[in-house]
């Protein structure tokens, strides 16, 4: 059995003056491995239907250019070019004529290419936005080799890498510019406001990448910051970037929170880790926020003291001896209960004890010991002002922890840069990248494309070809 299948193209009359032969498919018997079209054959047929329509579709549009807009004269044709244009169905060459301006034209170009002026890049928006979508999520070669096997395409991972970084800095200039403070309006002017949405929660963490610095393969690692904000209303919104390199921290989260509905008047509650890198960046965003201090980060580094303190011998002086797993216990409920005084205090105790214990012991474990009370202590002193009452949040079933940023992290930055990946990164490589990935996990990079490309299709499975 052979089937011939044919292409019609139908005018403004419903006449259908042109018919094209396509494909012509072979069948024999019918079984299960020859029903329907194969995927080379459902490529090809989709190349051929597209180089006919875009035939048509240049031919049609050319023949609209041909005259004079205002004496409706014909225009005198100077030459042609040719353009390539790459789609979703394969590379296309497209031949563009160049007329002459007709002289009741006002213009100082004498000629001008219709083509050339509508067709602006060389990339379709729906095949770019395939690319770097799936750039995002796994490693350019794999993403690649995805888009060949179903779609009748040849394109390379440096074409996708250089295309993810083009639209990825594209977003960035749309990015407004960094300020100190980004609070806007006036007390008085924050009461005119609607009443806001529950109060938004956003919480930061960092992770590491592994860093390219030529041909050295002990480049290290740099750090990025990622962060998650929770709101009851709306959909959750990731961001992040690359801590060294990104000039506008502050801004970016501020436009996550404006994704989210955010005004003014409305409460934010930052929390972080307080590193160095994180805790400044909350600051002069909201005039309604609270700032808090992780305790996942409080209660892990006890965890770890406690462990050591096990370590030490049994055998000491009574009169040397301190009793350190129950003093960091006891720190451990001070600081639950927001007692920032009375932890401090037992810190600088317990410090004065270890010293001592460690002109006793000598021992590398008292050494490490002491050392980490001591960074614990300064961690403590620092972040003192970020301390709640940790256990009457938990009753009140408000957020204590950044454990819903800790698997962001795992899911912005370590399943794609780390994890089974062996890439290195640059900063800008890296940062750019990460602007693409947290757009398509938030589902707003066909919104983004959307807004680059107005006549691009809405994506929808249920709609029907023919409107």
């Amino acid at each position: 059995m052979k089937i011939k299948l044919q292409l019609s193209i139908e005018n403004d009359d419903g006449e259908i003056p042109i018919r094209e032969e396509l494909i012509t498919v072979e069948r024999d018997i019918l079984c299960l491995e020859n029903l329907g079209l194969s995927l080379d054959e459902a490529k090809q047929l989709l190349a051929d239907v597209q180089e006919v329509m875009v035939k048509h579709q240049v031919e049609d549009y050319v023949k609209q250019h041909r005259h004079c807009p205002h004496c409706h004269d014909v225009r005198s044709r100077k030459g042609h070019h040719q353009i390539s244009m790459r789609t979703l169905f394969g590379k296309l060459s497209l031949t563009s004529p160049r007329f002459y301006r007709c002289g009741c034209e006002s213009s100082r170009q004498r000629s001008f290419s219709p083509l050339a002026q509508c067709l602006t890049e060389r990339h379709s928006p729906e095949l770019l936005y395939l690319e770097t979508k799936w750039a995002s999520l796994m490693s350019y070669g794999l993403s690649v080799n995805v888009l060949q096997e179903v779609l009748p395409i040849a394109v390379s991972p440096t074409t996708v890498k250089r295309q993810v970084q083009r639209l990825a800095q594209r977003s960035e200039d749309e990015l407004g510019e960094e300020s100190c403070a980004l609070i806007e309006g006036t007390p008085m002017q924050w009461e005119q406001l609607p009443y806001p949405d529950m109060p938004l929660v956003v919480g930061l963490d960092g992770g590491y990448i592994h860093a390219r610095d030529g041909d050295n393969r002990k480049a290290g690692w740099f750090e990025a910051i990622v962060g998650k904000s929770l709101s009851q209303e709306r959909a959750d919104k990731r961001f992040g970037f690359v801590n060294k390199y990104d000039h506008k921290r502050r801004r970016r989260i501020f436009e996550t929170l404006k994704a989210q509905g955010f005004q003014m008047n409305q409460g934010v509650t930052f929390i972080s880790d307080g590193g160095d890198t994180v805790r400044d960046l909350q600051f002069y965003i909201s005039p309604q926020s609270e700032h808090l201090l992780d305790w996942f980060h409080i209660t892990m580094r006890i965890t770890v003291m406690r462990q050591l303190a096990k370590g030490l011998p049994d055998n000491l002086p009574t009169d040397i001896f301190c009793d350190v797993d129950h003093k960091l216990e006891r720190i451990k409920w001070f600081l639950w209960h927001g007692s920032t005084f009375k932890a401090m205090q037992s810190l600088q105790t317990l410090i004065t004890d270890l010293e001592v214990l460690e002109d006793f012991l000598q021992t590398p474990a008292t050494t490490k010991l002491l050392k980490l009370v001591r960074e614990f202590e300064g961690y403590i002193s620092v972040n003192q002002s970020f301390i709640p009452n940790y256990g009457d949040r938990y009753r009140h079933e408000e957020i204590i922890s950044t454990a819903f940023v800790e698997s962001t992290v795992n899911q912005v930055i370590s399943k794609r840069f780390v994890k089974k990946q062996q890439m290195r990164w640059t900063d800008e490589g890296a940062h750019l990248l990460l602007q693409v990935r947290i757009q398509v996990l938030n589902e707003d990079w066909r919104d983004t494309f959307l807004r680059w490309y107005p006549n691009m299709p809405a994506s929808n499975p249920n709609n029907d070809l023919v409107a």
